[in-house]
């Protein structure tokens, strides 16, 4: 909603085994709008080095919730991972285990995933945003508290402020434009997922990753 269409690179989604095809996203010279799963790598660290980096991150309770919530919907279509959609074969529980532990050779674990795409990049520049403030930024658009945090996120990715700031975020924050908001993924007949994550969860994610969500500003 502020970078005109043809400012933004939209061959593809930008990860480790394609980066060398879309260097033209990084270019200095013409720079362009990217999205990325960006690992913390040599290769990735050189090709980024002039580029305004912006890392997203998720409260680690919700995200094993979410991204539960993907891997069983219409909109995953993973060929080796499809039977993770029957009900019958896994509880909601063993699926959010298997969200925070991984799957051997299939799914990586959220250690592994908030490491190499997020913890690793700080203190090397990036601007880091939680999800939740965004979100309460968006739902909130007349106050300061908002207008601060669009401010910053704009200036972090070297954007003037247009007057119209607020009905543009509006626009582009409609979820009903969004393939991955969760209301509107279609989930299989009969599986259900909590709204929030077990106390058991919970523990296990902090077992697993202990020390993450303090780093990230979440406790």
């Amino acid at each position: 909603m502020f970078v005109p269409v043809d400012q933004h690179h939209a061959r593809d989604f930008i990860q480790i085994p394609n980066m060398h095809e879309h260097l033209d996203a990084l270019d200095p010279s013409a720079p362009k709008l990217a999205m990325a799963h960006l690992l913390f790598d040599d290769q990735s660290v050189a090709n980024v080095r002039y580029a305004r980096h912006i890392v997203l991150v998720r409260d680690p309770y919700d995200w094993v919730i979410a991204r539960a919530r993907f891997h069983v919907s219409d909109a995953f279509e993973q060929p080796n991972l499809q039977h993770l959609k029957i009900p019958r074969l896994f509880s909601s529980d063993v699926l959010l285990n298997m969200m925070i532990f991984g799957i051997h050779q299939k799914v990586p674990a959220l250690n592994d995933i908030y490491t190499h795409n997020a913890v690793a990049w700080l203190g090397t520049g990036v601007h880091l945003v939680r999800y939740e403030d965004a979100v309460d930024a968006v739902k909130d658009l007349d106050s300061a508290k908002s207008e601060a945090f669009f401010a910053s996120l704009l200036d972090a990715a070297g954007i003037d402020r247009p007057d119209d700031w607020r009905e543009r975020v509006a626009v582009g924050a409609d979820r009903k434009l969004s393939r991955t908001a969760r209301e509107n993924l279609v989930l299989p007949d009969g599986f259900q997922l909590p709204d929030t994550l077990p106390e058991t969860q919970r523990r296990l994610v902090d077992v697993h990753a202990p020390g993450l969500r303090t780093l990230l500003g979440y406790d």
